[in-house]
């Protein structure tokens, strides 16, 4: 049976090109830094985020554990959303792995941190019984809050904040280009207040592995090493850089397309009484959406029906579903479905 699948955009396949250039890829030993196609996946990530380099790693999770581990020394103190990635999704790594203590505060609906909430946290650096606050972490766009872009201007001024108190800014932006492509800004500009910024080339991007941490040249020293000693040094890693080669080259601007589908598909929900959209979404490529309270059917039998109509989709939290548009959801999976809904819920 064909499946719909919109668990998560990071279900895409490789593209045919990037399959072509995967194969001939030329190659070399990453780790001596030899290898021609990381080498170029790096440099031109850089320069599309605005950095002086960038380090090719094997996910977004890695990439913000060694983001993490490169800024904040054992003890030191990060603070970010309850709703960040992070927190939630990367198993406390940066805690288990990197000793940093993880200091969370409430993210607004629109998916940023309000600066109150950033000043309340910050700890006294005189008081011994305190860890010391070092790092704000940033999501964009902000996933668990609707897939919601981040503003620049917001940016700005959580970087000013952060410079004013002496700390250090990461932007997690694993879907930083979907915030790009909403927003009308390049990803350099929403990247360019950020002390260091991660993003997904296998997400929305559709490239099979891999993520980039880009940042100034001290820091990518340093995260290097990092990276060599949680066990991310790949030897002729060019294979599968060359995937990430073609998906930024030629997957950035078509994201508009995910974003006309997700708007597409919120549409057909929005005429169906017993589903209600949440978080105000869709806003990039995320449609958030609850089920009436008389719709008599528990979280499992729901996805089991979905499913058996040929639509993956997943639940985000107690009563609530996430759909994600990508490459691989075409308009008929859309009109799917939206028929499928009909079908379960009707």
């Amino acid at each position: 049976m064909q499946y719909f699948d919109f668990r998560s955009d990071t279900t895409t396949h490789p593209t045919e090109k990037m399959r072509q250039a995967m194969a001939s890829a030329k190659v070399g030993d990453d780790v001596y830094g030899e290898d021609p196609t990381v080498n170029a996946l790096e440099e031109k990530a850089a320069r599309m985020l605005g950095k002086e380099r960038g380090l090719f790693v094997t996910s977004g999770t890695m990439g913000n554990l060694v983001a993490v581990m490169a800024h904040c020394a054992r003890g030191e103190e990060a603070i970010m959303g309850r709703q960040g990635h992070t927190f939630l999704h990367e198993a406390g790594g940066v805690s288990v792995l990197g000793g940093v203590v993880i200091h969370t505060v409430p993210n607004q609906a629109d998916g940023t941190i309000a600066l109150q909430d950033l000043e309340a946290a910050l700890r006294n650096p005189e008081d011994a019984h305190e860890p010391i606050s070092k790092l704000v972490i940033l999501e964009n766009t902000q996933n668990a809050c609707g897939g919601v872009p981040i503003s620049l201007e917001y940016t700005r001024s959580a970087a000013d904040f952060a410079r004013k108190h002496k700390l250090l800014l990461h932007l997690d932006g694993a879907r930083i280009f979907n915030a790009s492509v909403a927003l009308g800004k390049s990803a350099s500009e929403l990247a360019a207040p950020a002390d260091s910024v991660t993003f997904c080339l296998s997400k929305g991007l559709c490239a099979p592995v891999g993520s980039v941490l880009c940042g100034n040249a001290d820091f990518i020293h340093k995260a290097h090493r990092l990276r060599k000693i949680l066990g991310g040094g790949m030897r002729q890693a060019g294979i599968i850089a060359a995937a990430g080669i073609v998906a930024l080259d030629e997957m950035v601007e078509r994201l508009a397309e995910d974003h006309l589908r997700a708007a597409a598909l919120a549409e057909g929900i929005r005429g169906i009484p017993q589903i209600r959209l949440a978080k105000n979404s869709p806003q990039t490529n995320m449609v958030f959406f609850r089920l009436d309270e008389n719709v008599r059917l528990s979280t499992p039998e729901f996805l089991a029906a979905m499913k058996q109509e040929g639509v993956l989709l997943m639940d985000s939290s107690p009563g609530e579903y996430r759909m994600v548009t990508h490459h691989g959801i075409s308009d008929e999976a859309v009109e799917c479905a939206v028929k499928a809904f009909r079908k379960v819920i009707g």
